[in-house]
């Protein structure tokens, strides 16, 4: 098991990408402490992880109460004793998110907010840990569209995931030399409800985006955890300070 007895937070781990995540981070031995706000998703997730023979614990949190994350992370090390793996999963995409000249101001403080603030407080009470074990692996979830410019904007989603990119490289400076990698990685689209459910109903839509998809397929959130399991466990203790395309390609194409 590559994840064996590490205590790994995960945040958002009440579904989509973090639950599936939480599954599969539990499969390869990680105790898993599941992060998320909506309290019945959050317990659904451990209780299955249990039946599947797993370990994990829930923690009702939203991660932009910085009382609610500190005392998250405080019961986090007073059960496990440590925290192994941090996996900033949490965030979110509004539709309502569009260009600057027509989004509203509340919509990109919640991104912010969520997609950033959450970041910083996480890392902020979850490193002077990993510091005194000396040793830690942080994941960071960006996004490609931090890389790329898009007609069909989402500018506070963007510049969120662009901010998240930057703040992984501080952090991987600052801290490496105290046995802490940050690492992040930017998905390609992934097979989301929300996605789905909007490309379903607008079949032009999906086939532009395919479309600019070399590999044909959008990706799944399998694909995703596939490579965090890669920056938790030990084998990547030479990765730090990367920011790690798993997209099908669609950063590398021009046309």
């Amino acid at each position: 098991m590559r994840l064996k007895d590490k205590v790994c937070i995960i945040t958002g781990a009440g579904g989509g990408m973090g639950k599936v995540a939480a599954e599969m981070f539990s499969k390869e031995g990680a105790k898993v402490a599941v992060f998320e706000r909506d309290q019945k998703a959050g317990k659904q997730v451990v209780d299955q992880i249990k039946q599947d023979g797993g370990e994990a614990s829930f923690y009702e949190v939203d991660i932009i109460d910085e009382d609610a994350v500190k005392n998250a992370v405080d019961k986090v090390v007073e059960e496990y004793g440590r925290i192994d793996v941090l996996y900033n999963n949490a965030g979110v995409m509004p539709e309502a998110d569009n260009s600057v000249i027509n989004t509203d101001q509340a919509v990109w403080d919640l991104v912010m907010n969520i997609n950033v603030k959450g970041i910083f407080l996480m890392t902020k009470y979850v490193i002077p840990v990993m510091e005194k074990q000396e040793s830690g692996s942080i994941i960071n979830i960006a996004s490609f569209v931090a890389q790329m410019g898009c007609s069909v904007p989402q500018d506070a989603y963007t510049a969120s995931k662009g901010a998240v990119v930057a703040l992984t490289k501080s952090l991987a400076i600052q801290f490496r030399p105290k046995g802490i990698r940050t690492n992040a990685i930017s998905p390609g689209p992934i097979e989301t409800p929300l996605l789905m459910e909007w490309l379903v109903s607008d079949e032009e839509a999906k086939a532009v985006r395919l479309g600019r998809q070399p590999a044909g397929r959008f990706g799944k959130p399998e694909d995703i955890v596939n490579c965090a399991i890669y920056l938790a466990s030990d084998e990547s203790n030479w990765t730090n300070g990367a920011n790690i395309n798993v997209d099908g390609g669609i950063t590398a194409n021009y046309f």
